[in-house]
């Protein structure tokens, strides 16, 4: 192994059956991702962030707020109103997190048209060998 790729923490990423392998699985998610994101700003309820996820089923908003609830980055409060009112908001290790994944986000945000043109450039190469 490099010298670059050995973790100060004592974890090793790379192997499946470390604690931090199972984080990146976890952080693979796109919805993951997304809600960590919607949530940088502050608290919302589960339908503000159903409208500002675009695609995301009720049943996957439901199921990526129970994981990010149960590995400590979202905070969920019901308040004891008819009907029920719960909103989200990240935890201290939820804002730290979208720290990161907001830099990410830029990147691909400004990064998205050479992505596009780099895969136009690899289909129409692939239009030419066909």
């Amino acid at each position: 192994m490099d010298s670059d790729d050995q973790s100060p923490f004592g974890y090793d990423a790379f192997r499946r059956t470390c604690p931090s392998h199972t984080v990146l699985e976890m952080l693979a998610s796109k919805w993951v991702y997304l809600v960590v994101c919607a949530l940088r700003r502050g608290r919302l309820r589960n339908g503000e962030l159903a409208r500002k996820l675009e695609g995301i089923t009720p049943k996957m908003l439901t199921q990526t707020l129970r994981v990010l609830e149960r590995d400590g980055l979202v905070r969920r409060e019901v308040f004891p109103v008819i009907p029920p009112r719960v909103e989200y908001e990240l935890t201290e290790l939820g804002q730290n997190l979208a720290g990161l994944l907001n830099q990410i986000r830029s990147w691909s945000e400004q990064h998205a048209p050479d992505i596009k043109d780099a895969r136009a450039r690899a289909e129409h190469g692939r239009d030419l060998v066909a």
